[in-house]
Formats: structure tokens, C-alpha cells, sequence
């Protein structure tokens, strides 16, 4: 499974970096290309003052300057900021705000820093009407903007996973307080026997004195109470104790299959887990799944077991089994 994880990554970054030579090679983000406009100002610009006004572009163009194929907006208004030389040349500041053009906005996150704003040149200032000016803007050059993609979206979901990790942690020390005081108290013994017939008969090859049954009762258990954490430690422990009895320790046996079947199927009443992470993430009702969850859950196990009960009971896997006991009885013979 690293092996798979790290060769995504190795993909994702070599398509990034493929994806920013291609659009370099295009100059997609039309970089030392004049791109012209009109300006409304409510004021005169005066040389070195900054001035706010709005900058006015045709849809039309704006969609043939930058090749937007879907582009459908008619005229685009934002919000600029001028700071003019003598010369009547200088800089202008876009404020890239939810009316911007979403191409202006991916501009602005591909330099990634003060991803709110857009700097531009300004090469060409003239005016045209009583309050309207004439600009030509040569935007700040954007390059390697899937990279910085790439890695702002590590840096982002870094923090989330934080701030999730964080608000988990006083539902799962309680779920998990919870377990341990069950097994201390030998209330999970007390579970094992009640739902040893159910036991019994989705892994008749265990004893039902052995270990392993502890271990899967106490792994469902957490399941459905939707502690995946804590499911995680007793899932492995159960794995283990039915390698013990596997006869052959390169295949999974029946009982391992039913066990895995089971523990991935989501089978359960609390989902504790994902009520956290919705109540972390602000969720006005975190606990609207319960239900769904349950349905969803059960309607999986019951397939799954089924599934794997049939497969079993197959000739092909049964001649299997028998022979490779058979292997083993003369090895030890």
C-alpha cells in the first residue's frame, strides 16, 4: 500500500510539473502581454497618491485575451487600486474578491502569496471620458502555478487534519475510557457468551474458548459504536490470534475472510467518529447519519457475509483447503 501512496504522489508531481511546462509554453497566463481596460474613478488620480476606482472589461475580449472557451460573463466589473507616475505610467492593484473572474482568482492563487490581490503594471494611462481612463496593464508574471497547487493544498489539509485530530480527541478518549472499563469490568466476557451461538456459527473453526473471539467481539464492538481508532489495535489482535489457527499461514482462512468482511462493512449504531469530524467541521446537526448509517451498515454486512458464506462452500476453495491439510498431515507424518 506505501508503495501504491508513494507512486500517486510520484505521478501527481510529475503531471503538475508536465502541466506548468505545457502552459508556460503557451504563456497561458499571456505574461509581458498588455492587457487593455477601462477605468472608472469618482477622482482625479494625482501623481504618487493611490486612488481607488473600478477597472470595466468587455467579456468578449477578456474570453478571446486569456482563450476562455466557456466564458459567458458580459461585462466584467472589479475593483482596482492606482498608484501613477508622472509619466502616467505605474502600478494598479486587482482586488480579487467572489465577483472576480475565476481565471483571475486561479492567477492570484498561483503565486501563493496574497492570493486576495493581483499586481499589474501599468504601461498606458489616458484619459477618454469625464471619469473614465484608458489603461494598459501587463499583470505580474505567473509560472509553476499546479506546483504551488500542489503544495499549498499540503500546507491546507495539514492544518485541517490538525484542527480535525484535535476535536477528536475528547470523543475518542471517552469511547475509548468507555471500552476499557467493559473489559476491565468483564462485561466483554460477558458479551462473548451471550453471542457465542452468533459466534459460533460465522467462524466454526474457533474455539470457543480461544482468544481470537475476545478479540473480534471487542473489535465489532468498537465498529459499532464507530470508534475506527480504537477498532484498529483489536482488528490486528484478532488477525493474529486467527493466523494461530490458520493451516495455511500464506492463505487467509474462512474465518479470516468472514472476520475482514465484517470489520470493513461499517456495520454501526454510533458513528462516533464521523459525528465528530461533522461536529468539528461545524455541522448544525452531527448526528442526522445515525440512521442512514445503520440502515447502510447492516444491508453491507449482511451482503458481504452471505457473499463470503457461499464462496466458501465452493468446491474449488474446499479441494483447496483439503489438500493443502492433507500436505500438511504428511509433513508432520
Amino acid at each position: 500500500m506505501n508503495y501504491i501512496w508513494l507512486a500517486l504522489i510520484i505521478i501527481g508531481i510529475i503531471t503538475a510539473v508536465g502541466t506548468d511546462i505545457y502552459e508556460s509554453s503557451v504563456n497561458k497566463y499571456k505574461n509581458d502581454v498588455e492587457f487593455d481596460a477601462l477605468i472608472e474613478l469618482k477622482e482625479k488620480p494625482s501623481v504618487e497618491t493611490q486612488v481607488k476606482g473600478i477597472l470595466k472589461v468587455s467579456g468578449e475580449y477578456y474570453k478571446n485575451f486569456y482563450s476562455l472557451k466557456n466564458f459567458t460573463q458580459d461585462t466584467i466589473r472589479n475593483e482596482i487600486t492606482l498608484r501613477l507616475k508622472s509619466d502616467s505610467t505605474g502600478t494598479a492593484i486587482l482586488n480579487i474578491s467572489e465577483t472576480t473572474p475565476d481565471f483571475w482568482k486561479l492567477m492570484a492563487k498561483g503565486k501563493g502569496t496574497n492570493t486576495d490581490k493581483l499586481i499589474a503594471n501599468v504601461k498606458k494611462f489616458e484619459k477618454v471620458g469625464e471619469n473614465s481612463y484608458k489603461v494598459s496593464l501587463v499583470f505580474e508574471k505567473i509560472s509553476l502555478v499546479k506546483i504551488k497547487q500542489v503544495l499549498n493544498a499540503v500546507i491546507e489539509y495539514s492544518d485541517i487534519a490538525v484542527k480535525i485530530a484535535i476535536g477528536l480527541i475528547g470523543v475518542m478518549a471517552l469511547w475509548l475510557g468507555i471500552m476499557k472499563i467493559g473489559e476491565l469490568a468483564g462485561l466483554i466476557n460477558l458479551l462473548a457468551k451471550i453471542v457465542k451461538p452468533l459466534t459460533k456459527r460465522l467462524f466454526p473453526d474457533i474455539p470457543p474458548e480461544h482468544p481470537a473471539i475476545g478479540a473480534i467481539i471487542m473489535n465489532i464492538s468498537a465498529n459499532m459504536l464507530g470508534l475506527g481508532n480504537a477498532a484498529t489495535p483489536l482488528g490486528l489482535k484478532a488477525m493474529e490470534e486467527l493466523q494461530k489457527l490458520n493451516p495455511k499461514k500464506d492463505t487467509a482462512s474462512d474465518s479470516m475472510v468472514t472476520f475482514l468482511v465484517i470489520n470493513t462493512s461499517g456495520m454501526t449504531l454510533i458513528p462516533a467518529t464521523a459525528i465528530a469530524v461533522r461536529a468539528a467541521l461545524g455541522s448544525g446537526d452531527p448526528a442526522a447519519i445515525i440512521s442512514t448509517t445503520i440502515v447502510g451498515g447492516f444491508a453491507a454486512t449482511i451482503a458481504g457475509v452471505t457473499a463470503a458464506k457461499i464462496l466458501q462452500r465452493l468446491k474449488i476453495f474446499k479441494k483447496e483447503l483439503e489438500e493443502n491439510n492433507e500436505n500438511k498431515k504428511e509433513v508432520e507424518g
